[in-house]
């Protein structure tokens, strides 16, 4: 997600983004002053983004608009986030899944591993950010632009723990067979998320991830 550890949360409503326990339980030293910073940049420019997009919906909302309300330059939000639909998408838990996979036990299955990673990040985002994990699904249902978008996110994420996933099963980095079972499992659990928010996100959404990767047993396996 030392005395004060990094959410991998991003920023939390309300409360300071470089406090609070990790959900994952991957504990982090405290950044330095320079990350600090860039991370209240975009926990600011996030807010901003939400806000105004609550207010006026997504289209209408500019960057240059949510610079304003963050109190940034138009090219830094830029900077921080090349494309607007990447404001709504992105967070910091990347870096803290990678890690918390890294820390699973040696052995362990790897749908159980990848399982209890994916799991257990979806129920930090829904029990820290609730409002914005709901408001981020009903946008990929409705906003083709951040579907697109969030295929593509996905699709680094999965890149990123098939690297440590070939490290954990003895395969090269860049292993076939690794970078197709970490994509099915990633996109497996995109068809849940599009799904939760199809049905008005009745749906438990993390019994929905745990069904979704049991439909993956018996298919693609390592």
């Amino acid at each position: 997600m030392a005395a004060a550890p990094l959410s991998p949360l991003g920023p939390l409503p309300g409360a300071d983004p470089l406090s609070g326990l990790d959900p994952l339980s991957v504990h982090r030293p405290l950044p330095g002053l320079r990350e600090r910073k860039k991370l209240k940049t975009r926990t600011a420019i996030r807010r901003a983004a939400y806000r105004l997009i609550s207010e006026q919906g997504y289209d209408a909302t500019t960057v240059e608009q949510i610079a304003e309300a963050a109190e940034v330059s138009p090219s830094t939000v830029s900077r921080y986030f090349p494309a607007k639909e990447d404001i709504v998408l992105t967070d910091e838990y990347d870096l803290v899944m990678e890690e918390a996979l890294r820390r699973r036990p040696p052995g362990e299955d790897p749908l159980e591993s990848l399982r209890s990673v994916i799991t257990r990040a979806v129920a930090a985002h829904l029990e820290h950010e609730p409002e914005r994990s709901r408001e981020r699904a009903r946008l990929m249902v409705e906003v083709p632009a951040v579907r697109a978008r969030m295929t593509e996110t996905m699709a680094g994420t999965s890149r990123s723990l098939s690297r440590v996933l070939a490290a954990r099963t003895g395969r090269g980095a860049d292993d076939l067979e690794v970078r197709v079972f970490t994509a099915a499992v990633m996109g497996a659990l995109r068809e849940a998320l599009i799904y939760w928010a199809e049905r008005d996100q009745r749906d438990d959404l993390v019994a929905l991830v745990h069904r979704t990767l049991d439909a993956l047993r018996g298919g693609p396996v390592l």
